[in-house]
């Protein structure tokens, strides 16, 4: 039981560390990489579809984003979906391909984006400290059914306590490099 309680927490603050790893994919940074356009959401045929499943993404340089859609007529509707989407791009079509240059980031947009950053982390660091507390909460439950031993119990938290030390040490490491990325020029 115990175990499946570690188990369980232990699961949960990796899905955490997942999901801030994703969301820090999604903040820009002055390179160009193809992630960026992942969650970009077009309109295929009245259907809100994911942009890699109706073009190929690709880099044409280390600021430029290639997509060339599949087919021809969805050229314009790729075009709007990147320029409506909320990450501030330009695309340009050219022939059969959309050209997205990444602007140039400012010192005052970066330091917005690290703000952003770790306002992230901090989410990842709560998400973390919740399960925490559920997991402590299920242990002081068993102890009270009678179900393990007090000294069981304390051990369990303890076990608790460190993989939530090191979950928090990995959300503050992909901060850490998010930020460095950010401020590079």
């Amino acid at each position: 039981m115990i175990d499946d309680v570690k188990k369980n927490a232990e699961l949960k603050m990796h899905k955490s560390i997942e999901s801030l790893k994703i969301d820090l994919g999604k903040i820009r940074t002055g390179r160009a990489h193809t992630g960026i356009l992942d969650h970009v959401m077009v309109d295929y045929y009245g259907n809100p579809t994911p942009l890699p499943q109706v073009a190929n993404v690709t880099l044409l340089d280390g600021r430029t984003i290639g997509v060339a859609p599949w087919e021809k007529k969805m050229i314009n509707v790729v075009e709007k979906a990147i320029r409506d989407c909320d990450l501030g791009l330009n695309p340009a079509t050219q022939g059969d391909v959309v050209r997205v240059p990444m602007p140039a980031l400012t010192e005052e947009r970066r330091r917005d984006l690290i703000k952003i950053v770790k306002s992230e982390g901090e989410n990842a660091k709560v998400a973390v400290r919740n399960v925490r507390r559920d997991a402590n909460n299920q242990l002081k439950d068993l102890l009270k059914k009678k179900l393990v031993a007090e000294d069981q119990e304390r051990k369990a938290q303890e076990d608790v306590q460190k993989l939530t030390d090191r979950s928090i040490a990995d959300i503050d490491k992909a901060l850490q490099v998010k930020e460095v990325d950010l401020m590079a020029i």
